[in-house]
């Protein structure tokens, strides 16, 4: 048994049942990252905890797995280039600890897919962003070339 300490049903809001969110991008930063064991015991992955920032999905969470231990060089691969993205989007390049990483805004490209295990529609980060990157007028290529090399519009 345990005591509940004045425990007032009638004072707290239902659960909300949360519907994955839209595909998209979205202002997130990382609140917390741990590393697990994987499933099979045969190593381990990075789990990185993101909270929306901004937006009308602000304080939604989304999280990513990332095998950075893992036989399957692939999935280590795989893992290592999305953790280096993330690294470059938030402008820390080399972290001695996922601790750096914390608190950054950096742009989600969220998207949904439909899970093997129970055919539920979930979310998956798919890459990062640098958020100064969103903010700024992208330039088009005939810029770059000098005056008369430059395409008439």
């Amino acid at each position: 048994m345990a005591v509940l300490e004045n425990f007032d049903a009638d004072t707290v809001d239902d659960v909300v049942d949360f519907e994955p969110l839209p595909a998209g991008k979205y202002v997130a930063i990382v609140v917390e990252s741990e590393f697990k064991p994987t499933k099979a015991g045969d190593g381990s992955y990075l789990e990185l905890k993101f909270q929306v920032i901004e937006g009308e999905h602000q304080n939604r969470f989304l999280w990513s797995r990332l095998n950075l231990k893992n036989p399957s060089e692939k999935a280590v691969k795989f893992a290592r280039a999305q953790l280096g993205q993330l690294c470059r989007a938030v402008g820390v390049p080399r972290p001695a600890d996922t601790q750096e990483l914390h608190d950054l805004p950096v742009v989600l490209k969220v998207k949904c897919r439909r899970r093997e295990d129970t055919g539920e529609i979930a979310n998956e980060i798919a890459g990062f962003e640098s958020k100064d990157a969103q903010s700024k007028p992208q330039q088009s290529a005939n810029e770059d070339l000098p005056p008369w090399k430059r395409q008439r519009q």
